[in-house]
């Protein structure tokens, strides 16, 4: 059987996928007023094979915010005469005398770098003797959008800009080329410098040969039952697919600089800017990770990359990430659980994302390449890396024995000694821990740590061991684990994850009181 396990992880499986978008459906735009931003669109636009006559240069403010009015006059209007002057669409008169697109060649637009990300909507003040409204009533009536949200619309004329208007491609489980919709996907290529975005470029492209293999890490704040929900779904569906996942439950995000390994895929949520391990200067992301943060404003900014979560994650080397630049409301942001599900059907990056939003002209925003399309080899095919190795062969054991674990327990651990994988060992260990069954967890997390060379890794066994003692009640338990860590590995910076949860589970003493005047 260790024969056939093996064999299998250089022999494809069968495997239908959605169908790709055609080069000749996308249309780049750029920024004429920044030489690098009509220089990105053409790196991309070679990577994809889109024809040139496809790239679209406007002359832009250097800057990620427009008025309305700059937005229109600037950006929208000549884009749809663009489209227009090269006859990409049709259009006609709907019931309600808008006009409306009826029929396109182009159904994604991938705006580069320098093209304005968000759109400013500002209304007069109300009088001082108006009645008060609801802070939720003033968000869901802001006509305040990010671009590529309006630009979604660019074929229908006179809609409304106040509030949302319904994403008609929500929730679908179909090509977006088959889907008949009057509306264009629209993404960007975009973060805190053009040579990012040109990693993020090749980086699409380079994963999707192998394919992307990994690690996941799903943090789940325990903030609002709809988004913890999410993040459940989420994580349930990347362990039924056989990828190793770390769900931290606990109230805070993980400490900052939690020793992480190998992550290719990153959900949580919700802090105002980024923290917890990517704060570590050593963290990088598996090239082609896709990694995103729930937060109001996580895509407030692109250009800074220690402030929100989408610039610092693409800093540290994610791929691709999801935000919002204004304040969008969780029932009206991406659905992480959607948005995992159809990435792992073999969507594009672009499909999945507008699969999971509930809202057009509204305030999300997709970074990375929007062809992108991660795990097109969870069938088993794709270029070999050796670096994979173990994660294959988790995915391979997960389909070839799904319904019989003792045997692919049996198998993993003969795999994982015959390739000496303490990564084979700590996912086996991190299914048993979701499953409850701690006391199993904790011995294949000690035999992964004796595989392990590294003390980085060793110390996530522990962080591991005191993790299940935490969330188990067994106080003294994970006191103990966590101080005999402290000692071992006083000289790793990321020691200072097991600072943090001590002052969780046993606080310092609270200072003397100050002695009182007499």
């Amino acid at each position: 059987m260790l024969r056939a396990l093996l064999f299998l992880l250089i022999t494809p499986l069968v495997f239908a996928g959605p169908r790709d978008p055609i080069p000749q459906s996308v249309a780049v735009l750029y920024n004429t007023a920044i030489p690098d931003s009509e220089k990105l669109a053409k790196t991309y636009a070679i990577a994809r094979g889109i024809p040139e006559d496809n790239l679209i240069g406007l002359r832009l403010p250097d800057k990620e915010e427009l008025t309305r009015s700059d937005f229109e006059t600037l950006l929208r209007k000549p884009l749809a005469a663009e489209f227009d002057r090269r006859q990409w669409w049709s259009r006609r008169n709907n019931d309600q005398g808008q006009l409306q697109m009826e029929r396109t060649r182009i159904q994604i637009i991938v705006c580069m770098r320098g093209i304005p990300s968000r759109v400013l909507e500002t209304t007069p003040p109300r009088p001082a003797d108006a009645p008060k409204i609801p802070d939720t009533q003033k968000w869901m009536e802001n006509a305040s959008a990010s671009v590529d949200s309006e630009l979604a619309l660019l074929g229908l004329d006179g809609y409304p800009t106040k509030g949302q208007i319904n994403n008609p491609y929500f929730k679908k489980d179909k090509a977006f080329s088959e889907a008949g919709l009057p509306m264009i996907l629209v993404g960007r290529i975009d973060g805190p410098s053009f040579a990012i975005c040109e990693r993020m470029i090749k980086d699409a492209i380079a994963v999707e040969k192998t394919g992307l293999w990994g690690m996941a890490v799903v943090d789940i704040a325990n903030k609002i039952p709809m988004g913890d929900t999410w993040l459940e779904g989420t994580a349930t569906s990347l362990m039924e697919e056989g990828i190793p996942t770390l769900v931290d439950r606990f109230d805070p995000t993980l400490p900052v600089n939690y020793p992480l390994k190998d992550t290719s895929v990153y959900f949580g949520w919700y802090d105002w800017h980024v923290n917890g391990p990517f704060k570590n200067p050593s963290f990088k992301f598996k090239r082609g990770a896709v990694a995103v943060h729930l937060h109001s404003f996580s895509a407030a900014q692109l250009r800074n990359s220690t402030q929100n979560w989408c610039a610092p994650l693409l800093h540290k080397g994610a791929t691709a990430t999801l935000g919002n630049v204004y304040e969008p409301l969780l029932h009206l942001t991406h659905h992480f659980d959607i948005f995992t599900r159809r990435l792992l059907e073999g969507y594009t990056l672009i499909e999945a994302a507008y699969m999971s939003a509930p809202a057009l002209s509204w305030h999300q925003v997709v970074l990375g390449d929007p062809l992108y399309r991660p795990f097109l080899h969870l069938d088993g095919s794709g270029k070999k890396e050796d670096a994979d190795a173990a994660y294959r062969a988790l995915r391979i054991a997960r389909m070839r024995w799904a319904r019989d674990p003792v045997e692919k327990e049996k198998q993993l651990r003969l795999a994982a000694s015959r390739m000496k994988s303490g990564e084979m060992l700590e996912a086996m260990g991190l299914e048993l821990m979701e499953g409850m069954q701690s006391a199993q967890a904790a011995v294949l997390f000690q035999e992964a740590k004796g595989l392990y060379t590294s003390n980085v890794d060793k110390l996530r066994m522990d962080l591991l061991v005191a993790a299940m003692d935490r969330k188990g009640n067994r106080k003294a338990a994970a006191i103990k684990t966590l101080r005999d860590a402290k000692l071992r590995y006083s000289h790793l910076p990321e020691v200072k994850a097991v600072g943090a949860w001590l002052n969780i589970v046993d606080p310092p003493p609270p200072p003397p009181a100050a002695p009182k005047n007499k």
